[in-house]
């Protein structure tokens, strides 16, 4: 099987949902280019062929491989460096060989230039095969893109050859162990040194791919303010000069995404070199924090779609009471309705691709030339909005998703899926570390509720105002076509409902109602907080309405999913809607 010409959606979305018009002119301004290539439509045929080869890849070699990881490891660690294993050494020599790290590295560098929405698709494709797969990979590409971002010239020329043929990886390296998702916390020292190089000092766990050769590290300067405001990043090189520069000290057993390391790494007054300037660091490491939720959000769409593709097999194939499996009624509901949540997902993750990767050519291109005009920093700025808004919502869903679902084909099977002799038990265990990694759900769901939260106040007169005058809306959808018009009308009651629960939540001052500040009282902002991840919920079902309905002005026979969708989505609503009233009269007594 190819995970990507057999697949009629994914070649669907490959054809009509990236946003074409607006990527290629960022990517090749010129033809021909480089790579030989005319036309825009031969750009388009070139990443058409690479889909094609790693689909096949992905299908024939990664996958096979999948369970062999999981039962071997990722390797070993041996004095202070992680040494990959075999199957681990495979996946690197096949990927070098396929050129797949960095793919969206500039030809300049030797790297393929791919847009970043077609090269994720690749990151989907090896984690359909293997989870832990694509999360060793997708620390080539990101770490290449860290260095290509915010490195100086001298360095990018010196690590990114070594990284595009896969000598060099490497981690983003936060957690500490007092210190979680409150990144305020670390305790990690950087000391400035007369050569302009820093020593720091201090222990990151929970690492994935720490030994990879590059760090890039969150560290405090000494004398830097507490808290978030004197967070700095360096880039920590394992060795320099020959030498050991760090030690991995630790390679964790866990439950589930054996083939991948996760590692405890000490630094004992290690050379490092200070990213941007000091006291920013939150802001740069934030940008790879971004970029790998969304990876992670692929991540989980590719293991819902293993997940799926054997509960098909399997039902096709076995008999119950005189029947295939899919001709029993319930059993073919539940199918269903988990095929429609995978349709779904993908095409709201593609969509937001788009402009995660619009964000990343224009917000490169702003730091190395300084010279968007004013239509390129207006596209900045909507891109900007689009990922900062859908990046937790994609990471909420897709990885609780990818949980439940798992969970639901172990089920489908029966005692057949608690078996190793099925892949699903494996699955369903490296579901949870998508889960967590990058940022548990729930922080992903306060981050996504507290931008609602800001927005709302910057003005809230003109944010209630909007939600009270329905005369906009009539006019609005006596003007669109019948999918948008169920869109609008679902959209309108959510933020309805939304701006019912701030208000009631917030309980601003009457006299003050329009003063943001008499709705900031920290009690009441506790309150609020309680429904993020139904907020969560409520938004991201929204936002993929909305993709679904674009989808449908694109070609007829795309309805099919909205209304499926729709039909999903409609007692998911009622049911946060009647949380919120539950629990905010609850709050008022």
């Amino acid at each position: 099987m190819n995970y990507f010409t057999d697949e009629k959606e994914w070649i669907w979305l490959f054809n009509n949902a990236i946003y074409w018009d607006k990527l290629i002119p960022l990517y090749s301004s010129r033809f021909p280019n480089e790579l030989g290539l005319n036309s825009a439509d031969e750009y388009k045929d070139y990443l058409r062929d690479i889909l094609t080869t790693t689909g096949k890849w992905a299908s024939e070699k990664v996958a096979p491989r999948g369970r062999r990881l999981d039962r071997e490891g990722a390797g070993e660690l041996i004095d202070g460096v992680t040494v990959p294993g075999s199957a681990l050494r495979e996946l690197y020599k096949e990927a070098s060989e396929l050129a797949v790290f960095g793919p969206s590295i500039p030809m300049e560098f030797g790297g393929p230039e791919m847009i970043v929405s077609s090269a994720l698709f690749i990151h989907a494709q090896v984690a359909r095969a293997c989870i832990a797969s694509s999360t060793q990979l997708g620390f080539f590409s990101c770490i290449a893109d860290m260095v290509h971002r915010f490195c100086d010239q001298k360095t990018r020329d010196r690590l990114l050859p070594n990284i595009l043929n896969g000598k060099l990886s490497g981690a983003m390296c936060m957690t500490e162990p007092a210190c979680g998702s409150d990144l305020a916390q670390i305790k990690t020292s950087a000391i400035l040194q007369n050569d302009g190089s820093y020593q720091i000092s201090g222990t990151k766990i929970f690492i994935t791919n720490a030994g990879g050769g590059i760090n890039f590290t969150l560290a405090r300067v000494k004398g830097a303010a507490e808290g978030l405001a004197g967070i700095s990043l360096f880039l920590v090189e394992q060795h320099v000069d020959g030498k050991l520069n760090f030690r991995v000290t630790k390679n964790e057993e866990k439950m589930g995404l054996h083939g991948s390391f996760t590692c405890e790494v000490l630094y004992e007054n290690s050379k490092a070199q200070l990213i941007g300037k000091e006291n920013e660091g939150l802001k740069l490491m934030f940008h790879l924090m971004n970029e790998a939720r969304l990876a992670t959000s692929l991540q989980a769409l590719g293991g819902i779609e293993a997940c799926i593709q054997y509960a098909r097999e399997y039902a096709e194939s076995r008999t119950a009471f005189g029947k295939k499996l899919l001709e029993l009624p319930l059993f073919a509901r539940n199918f269903h309705d988990i095929e429609v949540e995978r349709d779904a997902l993908r095409a709201v993750v593609v969509d937001s691709l788009n402009w995660f990767d619009i964000y990343q050519k224009l917000d490169l291109k702003s730091r190395h030339t300084n010279d968007l005009t004013e239509s390129e920093t207006k596209l900045l700025k909507e891109a900007l909005r689009y990922s900062r808004k859908r990046t937790p919502l994609l990471k909420y869903w897709g990885t609780e998703t990818y949980t439940r679902i798992s969970k639901e084909v172990i089920q489908m099977l029966g005692g057949h899926g608690l078996m190793k002799d099925h892949p699903v038990e494996q699955w369903h265990r490296d579901s949870f570390a998508p889960l967590l990694y990058e940022g548990t759900s729930q922080i992903q769901a306060l981050m996504a509720l507290k931008d609602i939260i800001k927005y709302a106040l910057q003005d809230p007169k003109k944010y209630f105002g909007k939600l009270f005058f329905q005369n906009t809306l009539t006019s609005t959808i006596q003007r669109e076509k019948s999918w948008h018009k169920e869109c609008t009308r679902v959209e309108f009651r959510f933020k309805a409902q939304l701006g019912k629960l701030l208000f009631k939540s917030l309980r601003p001052n009457k006299k003050e109602i329009f003063n943001p500040k008499s709705w900031m009282q920290e009690e009441n902002v506790q309150k609020v907080l309680v429904h993020a991840e139904t907020v969560c919920q409520g938004l991201y079902m929204m936002e993929t309405l909305k993709v679904l309905a674009d989808h449908c002005d694109k070609d007829k026979s795309r309805e099919a999913l909205f209304v499926n969708y729709l039909g999903l989505c409609a007692p998911r609503f009622e049911y946060i809607y009647k949380d919120w009233e539950i629990r905010t009269k609850n709050i008022e007594s």
